[in-house]
């Protein structure tokens, strides 16, 4: 099933924030200048996103049920690479913009895994000879006003994993720009993406450390092996 469905704009109160839980200010008519002067003026804004697209300019303020999923999610896909003796890099939240497209946003996590070996050392990302992400998480608690999932087509990012705290999707971009949701990763074939969403929930009994060290013997069970330790294209085993 292809998806690339622009989510309704939440109603807006008089001085242009968004209702609703997670707080929103939607600015038309933004040049692409005021918004990379904005971004370049406030590099650390922990809980703050930025999110452009053709000069519509959201600042989201992201609620710490959002943060928890995203803490998670990412540290849960990093044991999976990791039990697949696989290579990666992650750069977080990084601002991710290309003057050409007049688009730009900040994934929640995104790692470079096919391309790990070009982004090793980098400190930074140039869209003008580096590759894209290629997998990234978006976490849907706390929801954008602007369609980010064309944004990530525009800027070529191959898997965007989508998160809403109850369900856990792949969606993998198609060569005409539009998405195709799936239950498991390319980059993972065999492991069931429900299956990880357990493990994101928070629990009264089971501690971040003992989620992590469940969800590992679980990858290691999917794979019927102990880890090889062996780097590969794919995880052969899952």
């Amino acid at each position: 099933m292809n998806v690339l469905a622009k989510p309704a704009a939440p109603p807006r109160t008089p001085d242009g924030w968004v209702a609703g839980e997670t707080q929103r200010l939607v600015l038309q008519d933004v040049p692409w200048q005021s918004y990379v002067a904005i971004g370049d003026a406030l590099p650390n804004r922990p809980g703050l996103r930025m999110t452009y697209d053709r000069g519509t300019l959201e600042f989201m303020t992201t609620s710490p049920e959002h943060e928890k999923y995203k803490v998670r999610l990412a540290r849960l896909l990093e044991v999976l690479v990791e039990e697949c003796g696989l290579r990666f890099e992650p750069m977080g939240n990084m601002t991710m913009r290309r003057e050409e497209l007049e688009r730009g946003l900040e994934p929640d996590e995104c790692f470079w895994i096919a391309n790990e070996a070009h982004m090793r050392a980098r400190l930074d990302w140039d869209p003008t000879h580096d590759p894209p992400p290629d997998l990234a998480i978006e976490i849907e608690i706390s929801r954008s006003a602007l369609n980010r999932m064309g944004i990530y087509a525009a800027l070529r990012v191959p898997e965007v994993w989508r998160c809403d705290g109850a369900t856990l999707r792949a969606h993998l971009l198609q060569p005409d720009g539009s998405w195709q949701a799936s239950e498991t990763s390319p980059t993972f074939p065999r492991a069931p993406l429900a299956g990880i969403v357990p493990f994101l929930r928070p629990s009264e009994t089971v501690d971040y450390l003992g989620m992590i060290r469940g969800f590992r013997a679980w990858v290691r069970e999917q794979r019927g092996t102990a880890v090889t330790g062996r780097p590969s294209a794919v995880c052969p085993s899952l």
